[in-house]
């Protein structure tokens, strides 16, 4: 979802920025994901992102990752919640296929 029609950012609590900066300065302002071979990655953490989806903004649930491993984890989650919502759209009509008459 796209900055320009969420609200994730009005929902984000007044001192953000001040988490922000100390969840960075706790994870050493390195990403903490773990790449393929259980090592942590070692790329510098720019984004701070929750690690349970929602608006648990406490220290416990932010994570300090890079870019990378943030859009990852942000395009997988993505494609969660599509598979679980309902799918909008032209409803099949209910019958039998002309192939099968």
């Amino acid at each position: 979802m796209p900055w320009t029609t969420s609200d994730r950012r009005e929902r984000l609590p007044s001192d953000w920025p001040t988490r922000r900066q100390v969840v960075l300065r706790r994870d050493g302002w390195r990403c903490v994901a773990t790449m393929r071979d259980g090592d942590r990655c070692t790329e510098v953490a720019t984004d701070v992102d929750h690690v349970r989806p929602g608006d648990d903004h406490s220290l416990g649930n932010l994570q300090a990752l890079c870019r990378w491993h943030h859009g990852r984890k942000s395009a997988r989650e993505g494609v969660e919640a599509r598979a679980v919502r309902p799918r909008a759209g032209r409803a099949r009509p209910v019958g039998q296929h002309p192939a099968d008459l």
